[in-house]
């Protein structure tokens, strides 16, 4: 969706378009009640002062709804498009055994510690700098796991934003 299209759609359709990027309803309505936007950028500025407000609680049922990184398959059913964007941004995690194997254990001992899935902003990255920053990411305190997560998912969802804006 361009950006005159966004600007032009029914509160519904910009919503579903929103909530392809990330499935958090609060930054969804707040980014549709600002319309119309003068430019991408101007659409992103606001994406991000938005996504600096979510709470915790936004940004774990968002998480129950993300696929594992290096696992084709969501705890929650996707839309095509979200598919396309997570299959995208995890073209660079090897699919051999052996790295869906340290990706399992590592996603398995990361839910135990944390209680919610691991997520990182994995376009561009090789499975190697996954598997270590999931290794290192084991070693932080519950409430800074958190901050980083906020983070990444702010990244995730701003990055499809402007893909999609600027397709």
């Amino acid at each position: 969706m361009q950006l005159f299209e966004f600007n032009q759609a029914s509160t519904e359709d910009a919503m579903i378009f929103l909530k392809h990027c990330v499935q958090i309803p609060s930054w969804s309505t707040e980014l549709v009640a600002k319309r119309p936007y003068a430019s991408i950028e101007e659409v992103l500025t606001a994406a991000n002062q938005q996504a600096a407000t979510w709470r915790w609680d936004e940004i774990k049922a968002a998480l129950d709804n993300h696929p594992r990184i290096g696992e084709k398959k969501a705890q929650a059913e996707l839309s095509e498009i979200e598919k396309s964007f997570s299959n995208r941004e995890q073209s660079g995690i090897a699919a051999d055994d052996d790295t869906r194997l340290a990706l399992l254990k590592g996603n398995l001992a990361y839910e135990k510690k944390y209680g919610f899935i691991f997520l990182i902003k994995a376009a561009g990255l090789s499975s190697e700098a996954v598997l270590h920053a999931l290794t290192s990411r084991l070693q932080n305190d519950p409430e800074i796991e958190k901050c980083i997560v906020h983070q990444q998912l702010a990244e995730i969802a701003l990055s499809r934003l402007a893909q999609e804006l600027h397709a």
